[in-house]
């Protein structure tokens, strides 16, 4: 379908910064208001975490933000509100960042938070940190910068002018369109495949349900045998419009919108159906436009292949249904 829509933690060093005071390291971590909606997990696998939002991060040119905390933490349910209800600060995280909080109790967060606090060590400025504590990771997971949040704030809450400034200056560099575009012709020809070109924009819900389709092992693992696939973000891509634009439809159609393009960047079948711009493949007769796409662009996936693409499109759409 288409869319046209920071108490600190417990530091082994012995002090722990509250705000701008000091508590001793024994004192035990408050309990957690059960009215507080919960923001960490304990049992999420750092790890795991930081490899699936660089994942992500890698795919759409963004970064990863940790937050280190717990939810005893008052000021990270400030920080994160503030994320949430600051438009400014919510359009950055939204556009630029994949958010993973860290619980400082789960598997493999003492690691994580030690090779980002490692960078302030580097500086200076000592390992001793209150909580939330930032870091920005880039999509090879490397870490870009970290940044201790008291500085951050104003009073009893986060400046949001400060927050929007750190997470402005940390942001990936934007990717030009027509470049993106151009590199993946280039391969297309190379390994003789076809380029699928689609169309999307952080805000679009739809947009991201087709990435996230597109991304899995067991998709991606198909598709690739003939498809080179590439997204213009028509929002944080430079020029990205201006690609749209040769495509007459697709600026009409709403988006997700998509095709498949031969060598010289001629599209050789688009989401256009019957009805319209598919968008992300939902209804039946959706699913059966793009998998008539698929067999007209595809030179190698065999039928099955393409048929087993259409029974995980309905299965996904069976469980949209059920959470809807």
């Amino acid at each position: 379908m288409s869319v046209m829509t920071r108490f600190a933690g417990i530091l082994l060093v012995g002090v722990m910064v509250v705000g701008s005071g000091i508590a001793p390291a024994q004192e035990a971590k408050p309990e957690i208001k059960k009215d507080r909606a919960k923001i960490y997990d304990p049992k999420a696998d750092a790890d795991v975490l930081v490899a699936t939002a660089a994942a992500k991060a890698r795919r759409e040119n963004t970064r990863v933000l940790l937050m280190f905390g717990g939810d005893w933490c008052g000021w990270c349910h400030k920080l994160h509100s503030l994320f949430e209800s600051d438009p400014e600060v919510r359009t950055l995280i939204r556009n630029e960042y994949v958010l993973v909080p860290v619980d400082l109790e789960s598997p493999h967060a003492d690691r994580l938070l030690r090779e980002c606090k490692a960078g302030l060590a580097a500086k200076g400025e000592g390992e001793s940190v209150g909580y939330p504590f930032l870091a920005v990771l880039d999509a090879d997971r490397k870490v870009i910068t970290q940044q201790r949040t008291d500085p951050l704030e104003e009073g009893d809450h986060h400046d949001p002018k400060k927050v929007r400034e750190f997470l402005d200056r940390w942001k990936a560099e934007p990717l030009v369109a027509e470049k993106v575009l151009g590199a993946a012709l280039a391969r297309a020809s190379e390994q003789d495949k076809v380029v699928f070109l689609h169309f999307g924009a952080p805000w679009c819900g739809w947009c991201h349900r087709l990435d996230d389709f597109l991304a899995r092992e067991d998709v991606a693992a198909i598709l690739d045998r003939d498809f080179v696939d590439v997204k213009v973000d028509l929002d944080r891509m430079v020029g990205g419009k201006a690609v749209q634009g040769k495509f007459p439809k697709a600026a009409s159609g709403g988006i997700p919108w998509f095709a498949f393009l031969d060598g010289k960047g001629e599209a050789i079948v688009t989401s256009d159906g019957p009805n319209g711009n598919i968008g992300y493949p939902a209804k039946p007769e959706e699913i059966d436009h793009f998998l008539a796409m698929l067999r007209k662009a595809a030179r190698r996936i065999e039928p099955d292949k393409i048929e087993q693409i259409g029974k995980a499109l309905r299965e996904a759409a069976d469980r949209f249904k059920v959470s809807s």
